[in-house]
Parts: structure tokens; C-alpha cells; sequence
């Protein structure tokens, strides 16, 4: 389990169903900025291509890492691309972890519940994700720390530019954010300037 001092990026971003060159766009535009994770979803077609080619160029310098791992499958190619970490919207698999463990990936596996939560450690996560966070709300947290004490959790799904700080301030440690960071057409269009000034943006948001 990670502890508050991880190396690990506070914010990671989420990029799904958009091609290499889009993706590799939205990285390039990251490289120097606080927003230096950067997740591809498995449900992308060519996930793990565009993995490996990101990571190829970019890994130096930000973190790419593989997301929507719900299957030992794609577990072994985010392996095989070079994913730092793994995200899931679900529970991992006893043998999902065994292949990150073994490749020494980040293991980021999906809980709802505090039982989900505390199994999810139990079994070796490093940070649990909480999806969809924003049905549950910042509180949730809080409530969820209160007597469990600290555990590295991440808020993803309904987290925004404009609510990212509550969940932080509520005793989150990690979030992880697509579209409400990025306006999409921007991306699609690979417009450069644009997407720069909205890292701009929501950087000011957040008390790193």
C-alpha cells in the first residue's frame, strides 16, 4: 500500500477511444506540468500499441499507464506495453495482481463499498479507486478515513476542475479525470494551444 508520501501523480489524466495521434497530442502537451499521469483505456481500440508508443517517447517524463484492465488479458499486455500502473473500474482478480505484482506495476483496482475498499488492500492494491465518486461525493471520503484511517484513495468518475479540490480536502489522495479536464473536440481536433491553456487552467484548481 502506498503511503502519503508515494511518488505517485496526484492527478492522472483519462484518455479513452481516442487514436495514437490525439493521444500522443494530450502527452505532449502535459510534459513540464503537474498533470504528468497519463492513463489509456483498454476499451480504446489499439490500447496497448498506443501505450507502448507513448511510453516509448514520454516515459521519462510522464507516467503512462494502462486503464479499464478488467481481464487477466489485458492485464498481461499492459504488461507487455510498458504501463506503469493498471486502473480498473471493478475489483482485480487474484491473478491480475500476481501479473502486476510481478511485473512491478502500480495496481489500481475499483471499490464502491468500505468492505470492497479494505478487501481491495487486503489483497495487495496500492491505491483503491472509488467509482463513480461523484454519486458518492467528497464526503464519502472523509466519512470512509474516519475510522478506517488513512488509506491512498482515488476519486475517479464525476471529478472535475470545478469539484477536484473537495474531494482532496475531504481526505482523497488521488483523482483521476478525463473530460473534465479536456473539452473533447479539442482533442479529436489536436488543437495544441487550446488543450495547453486548459492544463493552464485547471492546474490553478488544485492546492498541489
Amino acid at each position: 500500500m502506498f503511503d502519503k508520501n508515494a511518488d505517485f501523480p496526484k492527478v492522472t489524466v483519462i484518455l479513452r477511444g481516442y487514436t495514437y495521434e490525439q493521444c500522443r497530442c494530450v502527452v505532449e502537451q502535459l510534459v513540464g506540468t503537474k498533470l504528468n499521469a497519463v492513463e489509456v483505456a483498454f476499451n480504446t481500440p489499439g490500447a496497448a500499441g498506443i501505450i507502448e508508443r507513448l511510453n516509448e517517447e514520454f516515459g521519462s517524463e510522464v507516467k503512462i499507464g494502462a486503464g479499464t484492465v478488467t481481464t487477466e488479458e489485458r492485464a498481461v499486455a499492459a504488461v507487455k506495453a510498458g504501463a506503469h500502473f493498471m486502473l480498473s473500474p471493478i475489483n482485480f482478480s487474484d491473478r491480475i495482481f500476481e501479473i502486476a505484482k510481478d511485473a512491478g506495476v502500480v495496481t489500481v483496482p475499483a471499490a464502491f463499498s468500505p468492505s470492497e475498499i479494505v478487501e481491495m488492500f487486503d489483497k495487495g492494491a496500492d491505491i483503491v479507486k472509488v467509482f463513480p465518486a461523484g454519486i458518492l461525493g467528497p464526503k464519502y471520503f472523509s466519512d470512509v478515513q474516519a475510522p478506517l484511517d488513512y488509506l491512498p484513495l482515488m476519486a475517479v468518475g464525476g471529478v472535475n476542475g470545478g469539484n477536484v479540490q473537495e474531494f482532496f480536502d475531504a481526505g482523497c489522495s488521488y483523482a483521476g479525470i478525463g473530460s473534465g479536464i479536456f473539452d473533447k473536440q479539442d482533442i479529436r481536433e489536436m488543437n495544441s494551444s487550446a488543450l495547453a491553456d486548459q492544463i493552464t487552467e485547471f492546474e490553478k484548481r488544485v492546492r498541489w
